[in-house]
């Protein structure tokens, strides 16, 4: 296969885990007889530093002819003045916006040999292995919203708006990712509240009965949260709207005890997708060559499954980031101490175990 990837290294320490998952991407292009062609593009405080925009024209003219997004993290300490009119977050939301991206997938699995790091107790991580999907584009981050006076009080309002295509489309999704794996389904809402969550209930009710090789349940979004600390091993895949997705896969994250394990991927309806590790810039740790590359790495390997339907690759990155882990081989935010690895080290492991499987 010969393939286009958009990498967008950003912000902090986006470019050196950006270049770890590239050298990821290069070993399994020699391994398995492919050619990725890459063009590397600006996007967040780097590119308002050098254009004055944080998505250059550049950077989307980049992604008419790509076949994925590669992205590192954007923002810093340099770029946080709220009053500012010009933002790194902003490259985000553009990006977003421009490419219709609908959908985001949050993978959450344990690694066996880092139960330990979990902040619950081992027994109830065991078998962890889920998947959130959460609707990107509507809900109550994007419905009318304002502030206004009102009887003499500063009164601010967000109105949660849904419709039935949306959900049905975001629904979909999770069903046909689901019937790939252990085939159930979590849809959560708060419908004995929210009209709008009542149409959710109602169109997931719709998809259910149309696919019935996949179990469907419903779960309200404060008794999924307890669940997600007490039985997170009941759950496969989770799909949710804007709001209660992005609350319930941030505390999903952090079943694994480190933010620099995990992986995420924002699709359109398409192949393309934007992949990229679920953690932070991190500016204190930029340029010292210690950040965790494995975030990155397996959201490089979610793009080949995801954009390009390599999953046998997808799969080889996945085994080898684990054969790692289980031989002792641990970055400093996985408790190496003093035996820690770099970013470049952990990069060449995850490398020779692809070549040598």
């Amino acid at each position: 296969m010969k393939a286009k990837i958009t990498l967008l290294p950003g912000d902090g320490i986006g470019p050196e885990i950006v270049r770890a998952a590239r050298q990821v991407l290069d070993t399994v292009a020699s391994k398995f007889g492919h050619e990725f062609i890459y063009d590397e593009q600006l996007i967040g405080g780097i590119a308002i530093d050098e254009t004055g925009s944080p998505l250059p024209d550049a950077t989307l003219a980049s992604f008419e002819d790509t076949q994925a997004i590669l992205l590192g993290a954007v923002g810093g300490p340099k770029w946080d003045d709220p009053k500012a009119k010009v933002r790194p977050e902003q490259g985000l939301l553009g990006m977003r916006k421009h490419l219709g991206l609908f959908a985001n997938l949050r993978p959450v699995k344990m690694v066996p040999g880092l139960e330990g790091a979990s902040p619950l107790k081992p027994e109830r991580t065991q078998g962890v292995d889920l998947l959130f999907v959460r609707e990107l584009v509507g809900g109550i981050y994007f419905g009318p919203r304002g502030r206004e006076v009102r009887d003499g009080k500063r009164t601010g309002f967000d109105t949660m708006v849904y419709d039935e295509s949306e959900v049905r489309r975001i629904v979909e999704l999770a069903v046909r990712i689901a019937r790939g794996r252990r085939k159930h389904v979590t849809s959560i809402d708060k419908a004995n509240v929210l009209d709008a969550m009542r149409v959710w209930r109602e169109v997931a009710t719709e998809v259910a009965a149309e696919n019935p090789d996949v179990t469907i349940e419903h779960q309200l979004v404060d008794s999924a949260a307890m669940l997600l600390v007490t039985n997170p091993a009941k759950f496969d895949v989770i799909v949710a709207g804007n709001m209660f997705g992005d609350i319930l896969s941030d505390e999903g994250a952090v079943l694994t005890g480190s933010l620099g394990l995990l992986p995420s991927a924002s699709l359109r309806e398409d192949s393309l997708g934007v992949y990229e590790p679920i953690h932070g810039s991190a500016p204190d740790i930029a340029g010292k060559g210690v950040a965790n590359p494995l975030g990155q790495i397996l959201s490089a390997a979610m793009l080949l499954r995801h954009s390009l339907g390599l999953e046998t690759e997808a799969a080889a990155i996945e085994a080898a980031v684990h054969k790692a882990i289980a031989d002792g081989l641990r970055t400093r935010d996985l408790g190496g101490g003093d035996a820690s690895l770099g970013t470049n080290a952990m990069a060449d492991a995850v490398c020779e175990r692809i070549e040598a499987a």
